[in-house]
Order: C-alpha cells, then sequence, then structure tokens
C-alpha cells in the first residue's frame, strides 16, 4: 500500500478531476482547485462535472469518506500539502505552439501563497509542455523557494477510458529536478500495477509528445496502407492484421532506436514502389512519400556533424548500409563519403566486412560508380585507419573491442550510431 500524501490538483477539467478521483481512491487526501466555479461546486455536491465513464461514482465514494473535497487554494492548503499536481490546460496558439499562460499564472498563484516550509513540496507538472518548461517554471515563478522541486509527471488518459487508464496504467513516468521529489510523486501510485519510469525531467517531458505522435504516425501509417491496399483490391484489414502478429519487428522496440539513416536494397527501393504505384492510381499519400525526404534530411544532419569535426583527415567505420553485412547498395555512408571527398577532405574508409578484391555483382558496381576511387579508400585494418586519421566516424555498431581500439586512439569520435554522442556534441556548441 503507498503512503498516504496530501495532494493538491489545481485544474478539474478531464486529467485534473480524474487524476484527483483516483488518487483519492487508492488512498490519498486530495484538494481540487480550479478557476471555474461550477466545477469546483459539481465536484463538492460528489458530482462529476462531465461525463466519464466511472468517474461520478468514484466522486461519490470518496466525497463521501472525506479523501476527496474541492474548493480554493489557501496558504493553509498548501502548508499542508505534499505535492501539487498542476493539470490545467496548454492549448495551442495560431502558430502551433503551445500557450503557456494557465500554467504560469497557476505556478504564480503558488507561489505567492507559498510560506516558509520545514517539509518538501513537489510541484508535479501533469499538464502537456515542451522540455525545458519545468525549468523555466522552477527559475521564473518559484525562485528563492526553498523546499521546493518540480517534477514533470505526464498523463496518457484517454477520454472515455480515462479512470481505467488511471487505475490500469500501461506507462507511468516521472522525471525530476531531483531524485527525492521524483520519488515522491512515484510514491503516488504505488499500489497501482507497473513500474515507474524515473527519467531525466526533460525525457519526462519529451515521452508525452513522443507517445502522441507515434500514435499519429500509426493511425496515418494505417490509413495509408488501408488506402493503397483498397484500391488495388486487397483487404486491408487483413493486411493490418497480419502485420501485427510480427511482434519481434513490427510491434515492438525494433528500429525504435535513434541513430544513423536507413539505407539497403530493400527500404528505398520499396518505398519508391509504394509512391509510385499510389500516384499511377491518382492516390496522395503523403506520410509514405516523406519516409525518403526525412531519410535524405536525416543523412544531411549527419554530413553536417561529419564536417565539424576537427581536423582534415577523417577515418570512417563501416561503409555497408548496416553492421554484419558487405550489402553497399544505397549506403548512406557512401554519400557521407561522396560529401567529404567533394569538400576536399581526406578520407579513408574500414569496414570488416568488405575487402575490395571480394565483392562483385551489383554490390562492386554500385561502390565503384559512386566511389571511383574506392580501392585507395578502402583499409584492411583498423590500425591503418586510426594511424591516417584525425578523427573518426562510427558509421556502423562496431564490436566492442574496435569500440575499445577507437576509443582508446584519443581521437575526437562522432557515432552516427548513437543519437546521445550526437546529442552531447550539439549540447557543447554555444546556442
Amino acid at each position: 500500500m503507498n503512503r498516504k500524501q496530501n495532494v493538491i490538483v489545481m485544474g478539474l477539467g478531464y486529467v485534473g478531476c480524474v487524476s484527483a478521483a483516483c488518487l483519492a481512491e487508492i488512498g490519498h487526501d486530495v484538494l481540487g482547485v480550479d478557476s471555474d466555479l461550477n466545477k469546483v461546486e459539481a465536484v463538492r455536491k460528489a458530482q462529476s462535472p462531465f461525463f466519464e465513464a466511472g468517474l461520478e461514482s468514484l466522486i461519490q465514494k470518496n466525497v463521501a469518506n472525506g479523501r476527496l473535497t474541492a474548493g480554493s487554494l489557501t496558504a493553509e492548503a498548501l502548508a499542508a500539502a505534499d505535492v501539487v499536481m498542476l493539470c490545467v490546460g496548454t492549448p495551442s496558439q495560431a502558430n502551433g505552439n503551445i500557450d503557456l499562460s494557465y500554467l504560469y499564472r497557476v505556478c504564480n498563484d503558488i507561489s505567492s501563497l507559498l510560506r516558509p516550509r520545514s517539509k518538501p513540496l513537489t510541484v508535479a507538472v501533469r499538464s502537456t509542455v515542451f522540455p525545458g518548461t519545468c525549468e523555466s517554471l522552477l527559475e521564473m515563478a518559484f525562485a528563492q523557494k526553498e523546499n521546493l522541486a518540480i517534477v514533470a509527471n505526464p498523463e496518457f488518459l484517454r477520454e472515455g477510458t480515462a479512470v481505467k487508464d488511471f487505475l490500469e496504467p500501461t506507462l507511468l513516468v516521472v522525471g525530476g529536478s531531483s531524485d527525492q521529489a521524483a520519488q515522491s510523486v512515484a510514491d503516488l501510485y504505488a499500489s497501482l500495477p507497473g513500474e515507474v519510469s524515473l527519467v531525466s525531467l526533460r525525457t519526462a517531458e519529451m515521452i508525452k509528445y513522443t507517445c502522441n505522435a507515434f500514435h499519429a504516425l500509426k493511425i496515418g501509417f494505417a490509413n495509408e496502407i488501408g488506402s493503397l491496399a483498397s484500391r488495388v483490391g486487397v483487404d486491408a484489414a487483413q493486411v493490418m492484421a497480419t502485420m501485427c502478429r510480427d511482434t519481434k519487428l513490427n510491434i515492438s522496440p525494433a528500429y525504435l532506436k535513434p541513430g544513423f539513416a536507413f539505407g539497403g536494397s530493400c527500404l528505398p527501393k520499396d518505398l519508391r514502389a509504394l509512391a509510385f504505384r499510389a500516384s499511377r492510381l491518382d492516390l496522395k499519400l503523403p506520410l509514405l512519400e516523406s519516409v525518403l525526404p526525412s531519410n535524405d534530411e536525416h543523412l544531411r544532419r549527419s554530413i553536417h556533424d561529419v564536417l565539424e569535426l576537427p581536423g582534415q583527415r577523417i577515418g570512417v567505420y563501416g561503409l555497408a548500409f548496416k553492421e554484419d553485412t558487405d550489402d553497399l547498395r544505397e549506403s548512406p555512408v557512401i554519400t557521407i563519403i561522396e560529401h567529404l571527398i567533394g569538400k576536399g577532405r581526406p578520407v579513408r574508409i574500414h569496414d570488416p566486412h568488405i575487402q575490395l578484391d571480394e565483392i562483385y555483382g551489383s554490390n562492386l558496381r554500385f561502390v565503384v560508380s559512386a566511389l571511383p576511387h574506392i580501392g585507395r579508400l578502402l583499409l584492411r585494418g583498423l590500425d591503418e585507419l586510426i594511424s591516417s586519421s584525425d578523427a573518426l566516424v562510427i558509421a556502423q555498431k562496431p564490436t566492442p573491442a574496435a569500440l575499445e581500439q577507437m576509443k582508446a586512439s584519443g581521437l575526437p569520435i562522432l557515432d552516427l550510431t548513437q543519437s546521445t554522442i550526437r546529442a552531447s556534441l550539439a549540447a557543447d556548441k554555444p546556442a
């Protein structure tokens, strides 16, 4: 059973009212606050301010047992609180940016009522906000406030099933400005099934956008595949149902790892074929048509990162389109090497699975066409690559031994397969 905490929920809309009622249901003492007095009065009367399956019965039960109340935000309520949960709206502005005015207003109200306190207070931002927002709130609204920390605690509630989603979560995320604050909010959910993912503050803010974008992407993808399938006389539902049976590659973490651009003999070719056939059927599939341009843009970002490396001589580890293969067809690494040569940067390449005298057919024709001087660029050993380079680019996942050897060289390394390394390089540059 979770430790009982005193929680103030700011905002009694769909997210706030469901969160307040469910937190009370699992044993916490909850005060709901909203600028709309009709919502406050509804909860006081043990009624739901709106229809949501199962919500009113929870409100009735927990108002009756005294664990759920509604009213105004006061200094006394704040003094008794362990957690203040912000569930106010962050609507879209005309330009697509989110409007944070309600969030800042609520934070300023809290700040103005805060008294010096000996016990910690955690402000949990449940509203959907972009990474960096919580840090900004801490600096602007809660500066100089002792014993106060801020966490991001995004919600994953669907209207119509919000109570069930809260009490039977598939994902619980908390990211905090301190480990203690994050754990205090994680402890709110201790009695619920599933494990809380404790992450960094900015990761917690980003994950809600990521989930929603992925959900929208899946719907758009299914609809475009369905439209094309139907146009060519194929049962679209059967196509998607069969695809979803593969839980190793399709419905799985496979490919959901930020890194380098894709290539090879299948993905680019098949995307082009789908777009071509759709165009012949006068069918616009903007999502599928955008995948190759998106990949090209990611490759351009990689080229920019490589060109920013210090020194002139660039050593490239990996030539095939991915590790553990010698397939060079449409390898994005070749595009990078072409750009480096075009910029006058000396390049040397090592791929543990490729020796020029052992490749043939379409593989050989592709690489010789793209890199006519491949014979003098390709080195047989990693030692040679390191000794002839001022900086190294990892374009495919190396073996642990090869990675250690490259790190031990002391050369600057850009690992295109690891987005975290690239992000750290970008973070070192002045804004």
